[in-house]
């Protein structure tokens, strides 16, 4: 039986989503699928409009056997450290195939570009062409010499990286994208998240999109950035926080005061070197309170699921892994202690209680296979 790997947000959960986990199935009939899944605050530094338990219930709805959760240290960092954590969990779980969308759909493209990336000099070429005066993507464009600027296949390559990284037994699959990230404006039955998330900045209706429109909430963008903006003027030393380097930090305490939104704030101290996502990402580490120390000692120490089908139940019984696979987490683990803070505070921008969830400690089962 093949056991597939997925890796996602849901921000939210959309009929692309649908025809993806569809595909998985019509492509591999007998498997068991496993989904990793990101919570309360995502790679790029945004915050999800669909809490965990509501993502967890609606994946178990739409074929998955198992959710297991990507722990908020290791999925708000850069694409290649959510990828990895990713991949790494799914190989301990018996995983021997990854399968994601692709605008290319081209494995053997990505691979190579995955290939290059891991040479030894390949940062320090991304370095040199950074100190020309290009941005970071810019750069890494010039160095692997390709253009190539689209989101899932930028993760893929992350994905593939991390495969070939750690010597996992896990074949990239990739199921051709059927729709453009970077349109925020088409109207076709499947669009991107981006384009959905747009659509309710709007105000417009999304039903026609997700058949979960029901379950979004409203992350409360002024009350969050006033969190942000508290944490920065009273902590000590912001350079203790998780990305906050080369000085950024002044710019941050510089411009905070002259500025009204996460967004103002962002474009204010965005440069070649801080890209917009590495800035949200970082503002996240600060207003959670994730310090350099702590994630240096943070590692993966155990796997926790967050709910199963009767197949999943089964399969999780027989597994095999050298780190607890469990459902309920003891808060002794940093990583655990850190989902905790990422709940409470999310509760206060969404106006919700997922720390019911997180303190329940117990995974959702679905009935049924």
């Amino acid at each position: 039986m093949d056991i597939i790997g997925i890796i996602c947000e849901y921000n939210p959960f959309h009929n692309g989503h649908i025809y993806h986990l569809n595909k998985i199935k019509e492509m591999y009939p007998n498997s068991l699928i496993i989904l990793i899944l990101n919570g309360y605050f995502l790679e790029r530094g945004e915050i999800s409009i669909l809490t965990k338990e509501d993502k967890t219930k609606i994946a178990l709805n739409n074929n998955i056997d198992i959710v297991i959760e990507l722990p908020f240290v290791f999925g708000s960092e850069s694409a290649d450290t959510f990828a990895e954590t990713s991949c790494i969990m799914l190989s301990k779980l018996g995983c021997n195939k990854l399968i994601f969308g692709s605008e290319s759909n081209d494995i053997s493209l990505l691979t190579d570009i995955a290939k290059k990336q891991l040479e030894t000099n390949f940062n320090e070429k991304v370095k040199l062409e950074i100190n020309k005066g290009i941005n970071y993507p810019t750069a890494l464009n010039k160095t692997i010499g390709i253009d190539l600027n689209t989101p899932n296949d930028l993760l893929g390559i992350s994905y593939i990286k991390a495969i070939i990284k750690n010597n996992l037994n896990i074949k990239p699959i990739a199921i051709k994208r059927t729709n453009d990230y970077h349109d925020i404006n088409s109207h076709e039955k499947i669009v991107s998240a981006s384009n959905i998330r747009e659509k309710i900045k709007n105000k417009e209706n999304i039903t026609k999109y997700t058949p979960y429109s029901n379950l979004i909430k409203n992350v409360n963008e002024d009350l969050l950035f006033k969190l942000l903006k508290y944490k920065i003027l009273t902590s000590k030393n912001l350079n203790n926080y998780l990305t906050v380097d080369e000085g950024i930090e002044n710019k941050l305490i510089k411009e905070i005061n002259n500025v009204n939104s996460i967004d103002e704030l962002i474009i204010k101290v965005k440069s070649k070197r801080y890209t917009y996502n590495r800035i949200r990402r970082m503002l996240i580490h600060i207003l959670i309170g994730l310090t350099k120390t702590d994630r240096k000692n943070l590692k993966l120490e155990y796997i926790k699921v967050l709910g199963f089908n009767q197949n999943g139940q089964n399969y999780l019984k027989n597994i095999k892994c050298d780190i607890p696979v469990q459902r309920k987490i003891s808060n002794k683990f940093l990583a655990q202690k850190y989902e905790l803070i990422a709940s409470n505070i999310y509760d206060l921008i969404i106006n919700d209680n997922t720390i019911n969830f997180e303190l329940s400690n117990k995974p959702i089962k679905k009935e049924g296979k």
